[in-house]
């Protein structure tokens, strides 16, 4: 058993980096974008879209998941999917992109908050630990100190789009392993680019951009190209391996681990698009890598063992939820 969890947990912790690798290349491809004249939000929608396209197999062939567990696949696309990027989206109109960004990240926290005072599970104290800094290295990658205003309605947006983030981790475990990570990441993406159709409408989105090129770290390639890396990469594949990650973990070990995507994100900023990092956010980058390693030697607390009430199903029943993650 000891040998079973030790890998379970090592592949989960190899998965919820590749997630935050992939979540990361967003930005920099996304870019490229922009400046050819692409709305955040229609490139928002073409992501997601573009990700419930290439899902439609895996939608059909995991279909029965809609019989069984039709709310949590509505929630996984309202909140995760649309709701985490419609507040983003509307926060940063008010207020600076890099308080908006910090808060949304707060989500973890939020997560810890929950599994303590809702499920009431204990919390250790590694996770605990490792999110602080984690939050703390985030603020000086942001450098959310320059040019901070403060906008009421703006404030509050953001805070749900971190509400949305934190629902993600723990939507993520709800099921625990009997539902496929992907068929949650199928339905998710067709359900949330359905919502982001709403406020994206994506009928006014300048197609003809999208038959041109673009340049990305000094190449030109095809704007469909980046589209395409969005959909797959940094969309599809990064939401299955985060789901993945959640469920081999713990939502509070996955969460303190994703903030390596905004370590990422400036990385790679640096790298395609020449964004200069400041001292402060290397220093930020080196806070958020030590506290996703403090985060990851935290070990699960055991689920309280259920009433022994025979083989019988109610017996089963306990014993099934007993091993759903806190």
């Amino acid at each position: 058993m000891g040998e079973a969890r030790a890998r379970r947990r090592a592949s989960g912790l190899a998965l919820a980096v590749a997630s935050a690798l992939c979540f990361g290349g967003s930005g920099p491809v996304a870019r490229p974008l922009l400046e050819a004249g692409l709305d955040p939000l229609h490139v928002t929608w073409l992501r997601v879209a573009g990700a419930a396209l290439l899902l439609v197999p895996l939608a059909v062939r995991h279909r029965r998941v809609l019989r069984t567990h039709p709310a949590l696949l509505l929630a996984f696309g309202a909140l995760p999917m649309a709701g985490v990027q419609a507040f983003y989206f509307a926060a940063i109109n008010r207020i600076p992109v890099g308080v908006a960004l910090l808060i949304e990240f707060l989500g973890p926290v939020l997560v810890l908050a929950w599994v303590r005072l809702v499920r009431r599970r204990p919390v250790s104290r590694a996770a605990v630990v490792g999110v602080v800094l984690a939050v703390g290295g985030l603020s000086c990658l942001l450098e959310v100190w320059a040019g901070v205003r403060l906008d009421a309605a703006g404030l509050l947006l953001a805070l749900g789009a971190m509400v949305c983030q934190a629902a993600y981790f723990l939507l993520g475990d709800a099921a625990g392993d009997d539902v496929d990570p992907m068929a949650v990441v199928a339905y998710g993406a067709l359900i949330g680019a359905v919502l982001i159709s709403a406020v994206a409408a994506p009928w006014t989105l300048p197609w003809q951009r999208l038959a041109g090129s673009v340049e990305v770290a000094g190449a030109t390639v095809p704007a469909a190209a980046c589209v395409v890396w969005l959909a797959l990469v940094t969309t599809a594949l990064a939401y299955a391996t985060g789901v993945g990650a959640i469920r081999r973990l713990t939502p509070m070990v996955a969460g303190a681990v994703a903030y390596l995507e905004v370590v990422t994100a400036i990385v790679l900023a640096w790298l395609l698009l020449g964004e200069a990092l400041t001292p402060p956010q290397a220093l930020g980058a080196v806070i958020v890598v030590a506290g996703a390693f403090v985060a990851q030697r935290a070990v699960p607390a055991p689920a309280p063992a259920p009433p022994d009430q025979g083989s019988g199903p109610a017996g089963r029943g306990g014993a099934s939820a007993g091993a759903v993650r806190g």
